[in-house]
């Protein structure tokens, strides 16, 4: 959530691709992250329409070009503009979007066996990218966090929800662990399944303590500022995620480990998966609702477009994808009514965003580093 500002000043010199390099922020990988949860929401849906699928292998296509670019853009300014690599990693907002690098990952991996799972080499293509996109969410589940704590400066009214952002990574992959999973080799698939545990471990506990701190500068300081606004939804993330990895993670489990000494013990996380799915899910309820409220609050103070805009889906979208396993595995009917009007309204951000997005970056104003801007 940056300020960066959809308004072209007069006068406003057109960036060439150096220096669209060097202003590269990680905020670019929510594109990814929000694209991608929009094709996952179409591939679980529980009802079907016509070029359904079509479309939602499309927006993967769309996705790892995407994804490829920003590395390549990102990766450019890492070794043509390393002097700009010290004060991303300082700055308080920017380094916290490290963590959409794994996420904004993470979907293009499911969509490998879920698109093109025909291929023999696809699941094996999809585990080892996953092995690298496990590794690179806990190292900036530690690596940020390390920063946070000796070298940004973070003041505690102006802290947000995008301290979840570096620190939810690894359970979006502990999540993708599952989807992973029944296209695996037995013994794969339960390295991928106890790896995917601890990941989740690693993220969700750690997060439910970011959101008490969020809380409490909620009640003391109010709301942040509206540039901020988007932030409102990310506290949604690690809730859904996490009912997400419960549950996928413990249906998973009993067929990689049957006929193992832990034969029983996956049962159990089957059954506590569902127990504790819709737990995180009512508490994921209030969030959202609190989301709404905030934005629609925002919405009349006026909202200034910046890429932060990208948080308004993937949280959203987690949470829908939580909800609707969770009516694949109770059967109630709520859970796919409330899915399928969540889908809607996520569907509906992702245009209104995508179309912003497009606009300005027609405008060339996307393309700001605030963490190269010098202090005052």
């Amino acid at each position: 959530m940056t300020r960066n500002r959809y308004v072209r000043t007069p006068g406003a010199a057109v960036q060439g691709l150096t220096d669209r390099i060097r202003q590269f922020t990680p905020n670019w990988f929510a594109v990814t992250m929000g694209n991608g949860i929009v094709f996952l929401m179409l591939n679980a849906l529980p009802v079907h329409f016509s070029g359904q699928r079509t479309f939602a292998e499309a927006l993967w296509c769309v996705d790892i070009v995407l994804y490829a670019v920003f590395a390549a853009m990102f990766a450019a300014r890492c070794v043509f503009y390393p002097e700009t690599i010290r004060p991303l990693l300082h700055h308080p907002l920017q380094s916290m979007f490290l963590g959409a690098l794994p996420m904004g990952l993470a979907p293009i991996i499911n969509g490998i066996v879920l698109f093109a799972g025909h291929d023999s080499g696809a699941a094996t293509l999809a585990f080892e990218l996953w092995c690298i996109d496990a590794v690179a969410a806990v190292v900036v589940a530690v690596g940020v966090p390390y920063l946070m704590f000796t070298e940004q400066s973070h003041a505690f009214e102006r802290l947000s929800a995008v301290l979840l952002l570096p620190i939810v990574a690894p359970e979006v992959a502990a999540s993708s662990a599952a989807t992973l999973a029944p296209h695996l080799d037995v013994a794969t698939a339960r390295f991928a399944i106890g790896a995917g545990y601890a990941l989740w471990a690693i993220s969700v506990p750690l997060a439910f303590s970011v959101l008490t701190i969020v809380f409490f500068r909620l009640l003391i300081h109010k709301l942040p500022h509206r540039d901020l606004a988007p932030s409102s939804w990310l506290t949604l993330g690690p809730i859904g995620t996490g009912a997400l990895g419960l549950l996928t993670l413990g249906q998973a489990a009993p067929l990689a480990f049957a006929g193992t000494p832990l034969a029983s013990v996956a049962l159990l996380a089957r059954d506590l998966g569902v127990l504790g799915g819709l737990l995180l899910w009512g508490a994921g309820l209030w969030w959202l609702l609190t989301a709404i409220f905030f934005t629609l609050r925002y919405r009349a103070e006026g909202l200034p477009f910046n890429l932060g805009w990208w948080g308004f889906t993937f949280p959203l979208g987690v949470f829908t994808l939580a909800t609707l396993g969770l009516y694949r595995v109770t059967g109630f009917a709520g859970f796919a009514a409330i899915g399928f009007a969540l889908a809607m309204l996520l569907g509906g951000l992702w245009l209104v965003v995508l179309s912003k997005t497009l606009r300005a970056l027609a405008g060339g104003q996307l393309f700001h580093a605030p963490c190269l801007v010098p202090a005052h």
